[in-house]
């Protein structure tokens, strides 16, 4: 039996409206955190003069504890009846920007989270734009602190208006909105009567709702890494980056979409497989022998985008590119020079929009642009499947940036 896959969630908000605090609570909630972390989190609370404050699960180094602040990228896991979860936490919006676009990691679903007792916050903002840059659409608004505004259904239903009017024109509906007090765990693996207004899920019932887009029920892809002669057989080496491949399943080759079938399936040290799947590295053997190569893509579906010109977003993380300059797109095992055209940029601190400059990038900044390339390469839409979706830009040989397919 294949090993349950965790839904990525990334959970992001404002500073100080309760991340932390929440991620704390959930794994305590969930059985991750045991008794006797819990002791040392009540012991560490009081001698600094707080209350029990969960977001210490997160604070590895003591140095952490005491300016109060979380500081590295990690990822955690808990698990509900449903399924099991990772949290992908990175402490600013630089940081999941680039995590997100080079492959570090990647979100299916987000929780965004609001502070009652101060509401919608520029961070907040931000995050949503970020949100809707990498392609997230199942999020959930957690509106956080209510026992600070006495659970008053005006100061939520308020709140949630305001991030509704402002999410739609990034055309993101939030899947839910849950009033909360992560400190006091309301409403976080069930309802409490404290809010009794609210007659809608706790946030882990909430999350056991999105739909989970698991990797092996979607189309097979399968990046060429190479080709070897063995004993007289030509293998065809690579990793499935979704979906499953059977042993006698039909093929297409893309980009020129001629077909082909599998023949045989070898795993290293394993006899007689009928199947692989999403995350696995195999070799085919094929029927008929046709042509492949490196950097071609074997699909279940003929639905993939082959093409010379996509739409993206990318972070620039070295140097400078400036209008007209070659660079590299490398996208799995494909590779193709080509240019690109900014039609909008951003600096990912702020999120703020500058007007000006449109025909150079420097580093740290995020722009919406368009890709031509002199090959074709074979894409999906990043939100679809991550890993066709996620480019490297290489410039005179250097890593200086990625992008994801939108």
């Amino acid at each position: 039996m294949m090993e349950q896959v965790a839904l990525p969630i990334v959970i992001t908000g404002h500073v100080d409206h309760g991340k932390s605090t929440l991620i704390g609570r959930l794994l305590y909630d969930t059985g991750v955190l045991k008794e006797d972390r819990f002791q040392e989190i009540i012991l560490t609370s009081s001698e600094l003069g707080k209350t029990t404050e969960f977001a210490f699960v997160l604070d590895a180094l003591e140095e952490e504890r005491e300016r109060g602040i979380t500081i590295d990228t990690t990822q955690i896991y808990f698990q509900t009846e449903k399924r099991k979860y990772v949290i992908i936490d990175a402490p600013g919006h630089k940081e999941f920007l680039r995590n997100m676009i080079t492959g570090a990691s990647y979100a299916e679903a987000a929780v965004l989270i609001i502070d009652a007792n101060e509401g919608m916050r520029e961070q907040t903002k931000r995050h949503a734009y970020l949100l809707s840059m990498v392609g997230i659409r199942d999020i959930c608004v957690v509106i956080n602190k209510m026992d600070l505004v006495n659970f008053s259904k005006e100061v939520y239903d308020k709140t949630a208006a305001d991030i509704t009017a402002f999410l739609a024109p990034l055309s993101i509906v939030p899947k839910l909105f849950i009033p909360i007090s992560a400190l006091n765990g309301i409403n976080i693996t069930k309802r409490d009567p404290l809010i009794s207004w609210y007659d809608g899920l706790p946030l882990t019932d909430a999350l056991d709702s999105l739909e989970h887009k698991a990797f092996e029920k979607r189309p097979f892809r399968f990046p060429i890494q190479d080709v070897y002669k063995i004993n007289g057989q030509r293998v065809i080496a690579g990793r499935v980056e979704s979906g499953e491949a059977t042993k006698g399943m039909p093929l297409f080759i893309l980009p020129t979409g001629k077909k082909t079938t599998i023949k045989e399936i070898k795993k290293f040290l394993k006899e007689d497989v009928t199947v692989a799947s999403y995350g696995e590295s195999i070799g085919l053997i094929m029927f008929h022998n046709p042509k492949l190569q490196r950097g071609d893509i074997l699909t279940g579906t003929n639905d993939a985008i082959v093409t010379h010109s996509f739409d993206a977003n990318i972070f620039w993380f070295y140097g400078e590119y400036n209008l007209n300059d070659i660079i590299e797109i490398k996208c799995t095992t494909e590779e193709s020079i080509g240019k690109m055209i900014i039609h909008e940029k951003f600096d990912p601190a702020t999120m703020d929009k500058k007007t000006e400059g449109l025909d150079h990038l420097e580093i740290g900044e995020v722009a919406r642009v368009t890709i031509s390339t002199v090959k074709s390469l074979v894409i999906d839409p990043f939100s679809y499947i991550p890993e066709m979706g996620r480019f490297i830009i290489e410039k005179n040989g250097i890593p200086v940036g990625g992008g994801i397919v939108v």
